[in-house]
């Protein structure tokens, strides 16, 4: 994988890219089948902090935190190896989402409140 002076999303993409092709997987890595691993994978995560209170989920004992540093790196890895299938930026994509959100939030309607953006 990547090196700590080479850390990118370029980077993961390449690896991620060139894992499947050295395994054959490239035939079963459709949009389609990557999104099902993704869910699959974030219902992993929701599974790590199933039954824990708002405080114990902040307290995680050491077998808890690596089950979530694993399914978070293959929630990035799936989400990554998405984007990369349907050639999509994904910082770009990020760095978008991040503007259109600054937009639907806007600080002083929103400070200290969850509401959803169509409630304001």
């Amino acid at each position: 994988m990547a090196s700590p002076h080479n850390d990118s999303l370029e980077t993961l993409t390449l690896a991620m890219r060139q894992f499947a092709e050295e395994r054959e997987w490239e035939q079963f890595h459709s949009p389609k089948n990557l999104t099902m691993a993704l869910a699959g994978e974030t219902a992993e995560l929701l599974d790590c902090f199933r039954w824990l209170s708002e405080e114990d989920s902040y307290q995680l004992n050491d077998e808890q935190m690596l089950a979530v540093k694993d399914e978070l790196a293959d929630v990035l890895l799936f989400t990554v190896r998405l984007a990369d299938k349907l050639n999509i930026d994904l910082f770009g994509a990020a760095q978008q989402k991040m503007a259109k959100n600054a937009q639907r939030y806007p600080i002083e309607k929103v400070k200290g409140s969850a509401k959803k953006y169509t409630a304001y």
